[in-house]
């Protein structure tokens, strides 16, 4: 008997919608998933463009969300979706997030979680309640290199790690973009519809995912410098971090979306007591691994030395680069091979349960509400002009 394809439906990701698309990509590229239904729009019409763009019945394309959960619910279960995936505004996460799971669907989402803290407390409770599945699109983690850096970190060969360095700058926003028709634009520099972060909150929290998740720590307290450099701009732009993990390593972020010129390089490094390493989104296929006691070795996707994870995420063979899309598509399939072991009543290895799920959706919301009230507190410099 031929394997039937997940069947997913989806909450957004209708004209304009920049990251709609990038998961439908992401979700097909393996074969293992195809979209059967979604309510790509607030806007009924606009969703109904899009279903129609996409070739899916009439019937199954919905006005709303919460019009799809309950109409998805009453068909027969060999018809109906089996996961959404969302890919709304932040503050339209929480909600379909909820409502999905009360109509027994699995869920992937769109970072960050939620709009706040609460809500992310909220739908962690619901997610334990329901037991059913939930991934969080933590896009970097799904590189393969990524998934050796934290393996080699894991393995102890660097030893007890004391310093992590991880960065995204972007320049997208060096202009106060959001005045004129760029719908990314406002909507992610709306408090109302992002929330109390701007640029930490869009990407700072892929920086402190990556950290935590390369490191294999925990972030325990922080310090922040956030600012606002354009001009009329309602929230974050730009911002650095210190913090100290729960090993009592330190380390420090760097997120901003005014940086002109740069686009996407994201960047970290990892530092034990033995040697260290380094990887950027722009030469993705390259891992640094350095020593102290010997050359740097560079490490590569597709070689024959790299672990299972590293070579479960990778598609094709060495030298053929493999970036943004292929990395998101690893966390559907991991999640929808995940899924399929459920159905099919086996365990899923741990190697396919390596993405992002609910845990790490929570300690980012928390990273937001914890690097903004450092941000706006004072008492936290020491002045070096000391009128001396």
């Amino acid at each position: 008997m031929a394997k039937r394809k997940l069947r997913m439906g989806m909450a957004g990701g209708g004209p304009g919608s920049f990251i709609g698309a990038v998961h439908r990509m992401a979700a097909a590229l393996d074969g293992e998933i195809e979209i059967v239904c979604g309510a790509f729009s607030a806007d009924p019409e606009k969703s109904a463009q899009t279903g129609s763009a996409l070739g899916l019945p009439v019937e199954r394309v919905y006005g709303s969300y919460r019009e799809m959960f309950r109409a998805e619910a009453e068909l027969p279960p060999h018809e109906r979706m089996e996961f959404v995936s969302i890919v709304t505004p932040n503050h339209v996460h929480a909600e379909p997030a909820m409502l999905a799971l009360e109509h027994g669907f699995h869920v992937v989402l769109d970072k960050p979680m939620t709009l706040n803290l609460a809500e992310a407390i909220e739908l962690q409770q619901a997610v334990e309640r329901s037991g059913l599945l939930f991934c969080l699109t933590h896009t970097y983690t799904g590189y393969p290199m990524i998934k050796e850096a934290k393996q080699l970190v894991a393995s102890g060969k660097f030893g007890t790690i004391r310093k992590v360095y991880v960065e995204y700058p972007q320049g997208w926003l060096s202009t106060y973009a959001e005045g004129g028709d760029n719908k990314q634009a406002a909507w992610r520099t709306d408090p109302a519809r992002s929330g109390i972060a701007g640029a930490m909150g869009d990407i700072g929290t892929h920086a402190f995912n990556l950290a935590e998740y390369v490191s294999g720590l925990e972030v325990e307290s922080l310090c922040a410098d956030i600012q606002t450099v354009v001009p009329g701009r309602k929230l974050d732009d730009d911002g650095s971090v210190l913090l100290r993990f729960h090993n009592g390593a330190s380390g420090v972020l760097i997120a901003t979306q005014v940086a002109a010129g740069e686009e996407n390089n994201v960047r970290i490094r990892v530092y034990g007591e033995k040697g260290g390493l380094e990887w950027q989104q722009q030469d993705a296929n390259t891992l640094l691994v350095k020593w102290s006691d010997r050359p740097a070795e560079v490490w590569r996707t597709g070689g024959s030395y790299v672990s299972e994870y590293a070579a479960h995420n990778t598609r094709v063979p060495a030298g053929h680069p493999e970036g943004y899309l292929e990395a998101f598509a690893n966390l559907y399939r991991n999640f929808a091979l995940t899924l399929r072991a459920r159905l099919d009543g086996t365990e899923a290895t741990a190697v396919v349960l390596d993405f992002p799920g609910i845990r790490e959706g929570v300690r980012g919301m928390m990273f937001i509400d914890r690097v903004i009230a450092s941000g706006q507190a004072t008492q936290k410099w020491t002045a070096l002009n000391t009128g001396a």
